[in-house]
């Protein structure tokens, strides 16, 4: 917030801490309902509730704070076998099993004989789920049919910004070139691509200057395929302030402008104030984060495909995501700026929930950023092609379209619903019984 969000170091500095303890609440949750229901079920009933309620409580952080970075399941997004799970439950059922084999190696059986099964399941269950994860299928990779170019931009953000020197006519012409002339170095097969992805960055493109509307009209032609481009849209003023969407443009192969995607899901204190008030020690410093939320998941066609379009943050809700699929999108495009983070771990968790989306949905994701990771993923979570990050390029991939629907991408979070369901049973139950009397040893 300090670094690339321009906000002074102190108020960033309280502003930090009250997120985090914010944050910090629903493993408190996580703990204090556990003791609850140690205090009214023996030791053994209650380790096996665990996984109901650590779910239960990772759906609430994505319910309620809007913010469900890394769940537990994400660490398990290169093991195969664990992930098989997801097109069924989303990662939160990841999250479940994960939770359940740490549960049983609590377990106390009733006879010493039993003593040590519950550690030989749990070691049983982790041996075959890391031999299954070493089979990586190739099949995807066999049936790719299409071409997209992805550009990295490699802007500076923030404070880094300074550096970004060129004037918007600059950079049309420079990202234009990119388009029509990737690094073959990455791939020495040429191919005309099918679409042409501009990633998330701080061009301050406005989506009805027609400058942009001809620009990307023109590149669109010469190339003859689709132009995503991230920019702003105006919506509204209020007390002299624009009202603004960050938006994905979508440009027809002819070069005619066909719609655009506009965010739904805001990035807290980056593009938006949640609980505004309680930040009043920071006075108008928070004034400027002015975007609205989107209200609908576009899909865009191109010759009888369709595409839907994601930006950056989004790709944490995949309850969310999953509605491009129900809307017929056969191949997920995420345009991200991660330059955000620095180099940090964050890009690379963040790609990684980005590739459990591939997952739930069955769906290619093709993956521009500014800054990178910039690739192309394939339904099964695997990385196909990419870049290195931190310069200025763009590649071409190649991808296939897929029009299953997973059983997830029909009906959402079920999983994590049944879960706070048995969650809230427990609970209630509990309140109609005694205090367990346990013994003292």
């Amino acid at each position: 917030m300090h670094l690339y969000g321009n906000i002074p170091s102190i108020p960033s500095f309280g502003i930090l801490i009250l997120f985090s303890l914010y944050l910090g609440l629903y493993f408190a949750l996580f703990g204090a309902l556990l003791a609850a229901l140690h205090a009214k079920y023996s030791h053994n009933l209650v380790l096996l509730a665990v996984p109901f309620l650590w779910v239960a409580v990772e759906l609430a952080r994505a319910r309620i704070t809007g913010f469900p970075w890394d769940l537990l399941g994400y660490t398990q997004v290169d093991n195969f076998a664990l992930t098989r799970l997801a097109p069924w439950t989303g990662v939160m059922g990841i999250s479940f099993v994960i939770a359940a084999v740490n549960a049983l190696w609590l377990l106390r059986p009733a006879t010493t004989r039993l003593k040590y099964i519950p550690a030989a399941v749990a070691l049983l269950l982790v041996v075959l789920a890391t031999i299954a994860s070493a089979h990586r299928p190739h099949y995807f990779l066999e049936s790719t049919e299409a071409v997209a170019t992805l550009l990295q931009e490699n802007l500076g953000v923030g404070a880094e910004a300074i550096g970004n020197k060129e004037t918007k006519q600059d950079m049309l012409a420079s990202f234009a070139q990119l388009s029509l002339h990737p690094d073959l170095s990455l791939d020495p097969s040429h191919r005309p691509s099918q679409i042409i992805i501009w990633p998330e960055a701080p061009t301050d493109f406005i989506d009805t200057d027609p400058q942009l509307r001809q620009s990307i009209g023109n590149l669109a032609r010469q190339a003859n395929a689709a132009v995503i481009v991230n920019d702003v849209t105006i919506a509204s003023y209020k007390d002299n302030r624009p009202n603004l969407y960050n938006s994905a443009s979508f440009f027809n192969p002819d070069g005619i402008y066909a719609g655009r995607y506009d965010k739904m899901h805001l990035v807290p204190f980056g593009e938006y104030t949640p609980y505004k008030p309680l930040f009043f020690f920071v006075g108008d410093l928070l004034d400027d984060l002015v975007f609205i939320p989107g209200s609908h998941r576009s899909v865009f066609p191109v010759a009888n495909k369709k595409f839907g379009v994601f930006i950056c943050y989004e790709s944490i809700f995949g309850d969310e995501l999953r509605h491009f699929a129900l809307n017929g999108a056969q191949v997920l495009v995420n345009i991200s700026d991660d330059g955000w983070y620095g180099d940090t771990s964050a890009p690379w968790e963040h790609f990684d929930m980005v590739r459990m989306r591939a997952i739930e949905n069955h769906r290619w994701v093709l993956r521009a950023t500014n800054t990178g990771i910039t690739a192309a993923i394939d339904p099964e979570g695997y990385i196909t092609q990419t870049i290195p990050r931190h310069i200025r390029t763009s590649v071409q991939v190649r991808f296939g379209y897929e029009n299953d629907l997973t059983f997830y991408s029909r009906h959402g979070d079920w999983f994590a619903w049944l879960c706070t369901i048995a969650t809230m049973l427990l609970l209630l139950l509990g309140f109609t019984r005694k205090h367990v009397q346990r013994n003292p040893k």
